[in-house]
């Protein structure tokens, strides 16, 4: 049987309210785990870690700006306090300005690099110091996106600071290897999370079916989708991986750019000029 190693381990997330955070704190539980949920909105992380209690599991929630660096600190103290060391790390925060770059201005460009950028780098930071000085290991695991990998047209400082994400875990894998900690990320596609929800409106509530997508699976990841890829990262299932991202997208970074090649389309090969054979 694999095992996934996680059980009784000590797994800190940020952004822990409802949605993708909410979904990985659960996943990281149901596998095991003591889960310390950290959100700038403390009744959001104390909703969630009464989840994680309600279902037998041990569970913490604090209140933190982890934009901060006296926060971030504050929150892998805290977590080692309570449940005595750290073991694993994924942090989920982001937000979108949107627009097009001639019209954003300096704050829009600074807010998407302190709420999607800065704080990933004060977290693992503080990660990263005490995971090295526990000297037994660990994982962390970041969410950038595909915003990150390809273009991001109308939320270009999104895009560029989850660019940045992906970059930041590249090097702290590098520098924390010989410490046996693993550092990898995430990239998600279209994610049906609670407030693309409802941005798109009541009517596409989840009783109503998956979201549809132009991702070639035809609809949006379900944000549990995104949670048992963490996870995953997490594990001991993913023992030899390190400094990589994982897409999770449904297809949509494999397909061509201009778009899927209709088949009523696609060329007779007897009509086609053929070399000679050999």
């Amino acid at each position: 049987m694999l095992e996934l190693g996680l059980e009784g381990k000590t797994a800190l997330v940020g952004g822990s309210g409802p949605g993708l955070g909410r979904s990985c704190a659960l996943a990281l539980a149901e596998a095991g785990c003591r889960v310390v949920c950290v959100d700038i909105d403390g009744a959001r992380a104390g909703a969630v870690a009464g989840e994680i209690s309600s279902g037998g599991g041990a569970s913490h929630a604090i209140e933190a700006d982890v934009r901060r660096t006296a926060d971030a600190d504050r929150a892998v103290r805290e977590t080692v306090s309570v449940f005595g060391g750290l073991d694993v790390v994924v942090d989920v925060i982001g937000e979108i300005r949107w627009g097009p770059i001639v019209d954003l201005t300096d704050e829009d460009w600074n807010y998407s690099m302190d709420s999607t950028l800065r704080h990933f780098f004060n977290v693992f930071r503080a990660a990263g110091r005490e995971l090295v000085a526990q000297g037994h290991g660990g994982t962390i695991v970041s969410v950038s996106s595909v915003s990150g990998l390809a273009s991001a047209p109308f939320h270009a400082p999104y895009g560029a600071a989850k660019a940045g994400v992906v970059s930041l875990t590249r090097s702290l894998a590098i520098e924390l290897a010989p410490y046996q900690v693993r550092v990898n990320a995430v990239a998600p596609g279209a994610v049906a999370t609670p407030r693309v929800v409802r941005s798109l409106g009541a009517e596409t509530e989840h009783s109503a079916g998956p979201l549809p997508s132009r991702a070639p699976l035809g609809r949006m990841a379900e944000t549990d989708e995104i949670a048992k890829v963490v996870v995953f990262l997490s594990s001991d299932l993913a023992s030899y991986v390190s400094g990589q991202t994982i897409v999770v997208d449904g297809g949509a970074t494999a397909q061509f750019g201009l778009g899927a090649l209709r088949q009523d389309l696609i060329p007779d090969n007897s009509t086609l000029e053929q070399p000679p054979p050999v």
